[in-house]
């Protein structure tokens, strides 16, 4: 059906390309959302990529490489916004577990990784973000990512793994991860 559509979009079927954006579009903005850390900064980014998709579709020679292609756009379109917006303030608030609490199994606790693990990933460079989204978010073999990026595999590889020793450094460093650490070992 995907394919269909793509073939229907590339000879300028609006109806067509719209169902493609549909059915794409909430992953494509969670991407971005990951990538660049703001949610307004997302959206300008999803919306840049769509509009050069829209512009350039008839360039995509295989439809059944559609996702890659809009992938690609969306992440050079992160690209391009993050660099006009480098100095950008950002108040961040930090949840902490409640300590109070004797539960082994405070349900805020989850809340508290997904947020450190956001704050760490934003600190990343956003090439080594880049890869980890598509590789983790958006399920993409190395080999995919590096197309969608247009980079060596080995790049990819490479800044796959230094984002993610990056990532444990930081989260093993912060004093959560000492809290989870005694939790564990009371539990």
């Amino acid at each position: 059906m995907q394919r269909e559509l793509a073939v229907r979009a590339i000879e300028g079927d609006r109806e067509a390309f719209t169902k493609l954006v549909d059915g794409s579009i909430d992953r494509l903005y969670a991407a971005a959302t990951l990538i660049l850390r703001d949610g307004d900064r997302a959206q300008d980014a999803v919306q840049e990529a769509l509009i050069s998709a829209w512009r350039d579709v008839r360039s995509l020679r295989d439809p059944d490489a559609w996702e890659a292609w809009l992938h690609r756009l969306m992440v050079w379109s992160c690209y391009r916004v993050a660099r006009k917006e480098r100095r950008r303030n950002v108040v961040e608030l930090q949840l902490l577990p409640d300590l109070r609490s004797g539960d082994a199994h405070d349900p805020s606790a989850s809340v508290v990784e997904r947020d450190r693990l956001a704050r760490r990933l934003g600190d990343l460079p956003i090439d080594q973000r880049a890869v980890i989204v598509l590789h983790f978010y958006l399920d993409r073999p190395a080999t995919e990512v590096a197309e969608i990026l247009g980079i060596p595999v080995g790049t990819a590889k490479s800044r796959l793994q230094r984002g993610l020793v990056a990532l444990r450094v930081a989260m093993d460093g912060e004093p959560e991860a000492a809290i989870r650490r005694v939790r564990e070992d009371v539990a």
